[in-house]
């Protein structure tokens, strides 16, 4: 039995609370995984799950154990990564997870850069707005805007997106322009609105000018939980839209949107990667933080040189 791979699908079973999860991640069969989990309580003549046929729980064994083996396991990659090849040309799969619209237009237009400086590492990149569970999925981090709400997962702030309202020429057309942000709380006024995808709700924004400070959530005959159907909606008239600059930008360069309340001010939305606690941070999963957060650091100078 090779103890490192045992030690490995112990935990990853523990993290993932499967046998079938644990082999998808490790890219191994589940009967491969079960045999290195027997073998490993067999050495320790210790029992470190309790199985039954719906779920796998840790023993209170093996939950000191594993909280020794992913120290162990940390420390074996830190021993190889340390090394001046490894530590001067990370490799490896990457695993990353973005919101669709900032893939598009902000990641990965910059990519060639990032695959040019570390051409060892693979990136595999899921484009999704909804809510990915790192541990199960076998995803290194998250990129998100909004706070983080879960506690589970280490978050680093990797930016603020500015954002404004806006609208189609189209729609205003047809609705007349609105003159102060609660006229979108009334009809012929309405929203595209945004659904969260967890809870499946509608948030409010507010606004700010001066000593004035607005709530809005706006009627919406139409709501998505996908950035870019978000953005085509409103390009298609069907509502305003709440919009980090980013993604307004190339549509109101090309008169497709115009911005409303520009003397109004709303509060820039967080971005941050997070990634889970026990997931160790790799070479390639450092280089990538440093990178994108960078990245953002261009973007937000781009950004303000277009608002002087």
């Amino acid at each position: 039995m090779d103890r490192f791979d045992a030690m490995q699908a112990f935990a990853r079973v523990v993290e993932t609370g499967s046998f079938t999860k644990a082999a998808d991640t490790l890219h191994m069969s589940r009967t491969t995984v079960t045999q290195l989990v027997q073998h490993l309580e067999a050495r320790l003549r210790v029992r470190l799950l309790n199985r039954t046929t719906r779920q796998v729980n840790v023993t209170a064994d093996g939950a000191a154990y594993y909280a020794r083996v992913i120290r162990l396991l940390a420390d074996i990659d830190d021993a190889e990564t340390s090394l001046s090849t490894a530590a001067a040309a990370p490799r490896g799969r990457l695993r990353v997870d973005v919101p669709a619209p900032f893939a598009r237009l902000v990641l990965v237009p910059a990519l060639p850069d990032f695959l040019a400086r570390y051409p060892e590492i693979q990136l595999d990149l899921g484009v999704s707005d909804r809510h990915v569970d790192l541990i199960d999925e076998n995803v290194d981090c998250v990129i998100r805007g909004g706070q983080i709400t879960d506690q589970s997962l280490v978050a680093r702030h990797i930016g603020d997106l500015q954002a404004g309202i806006h609208a189609s020429p189209a729609y205003l057309q047809q609705t007349g322009i609105p003159a102060h942000p609660q006229d979108l709380e009334q009809a012929p006024h309405r929203v595209v609105g945004y659904l969260r995808s967890r809870s499946g709700t509608v948030l409010p924004y507010t606004l700010q000018r001066g000593d004035d400070q607005v709530t809005v959530k706006g009627h919406h005959l139409l709501a998505v939980d996908d950035g870019n159907a978000y953005l085509a909606a409103g390009v298609a008239g069907l509502g305003a839209l709440w919009l980090p600059d980013y993604m307004a930008a190339p549509h109101v360069a090309t008169g497709e949107l115009v911005r409303l309340f520009p003397e109004w001010h709303i509060d820039a939305m967080p971005l941050y990667l997070a990634f889970p606690p026990n997931r160790h941070v790799s070479a390639k999963l450092r280089v990538f933080i440093d990178w994108v957060a960078a990245l953002m650091l261009r973007v937000a100078s781009v950004e303000a040189a277009g608002r002087r």
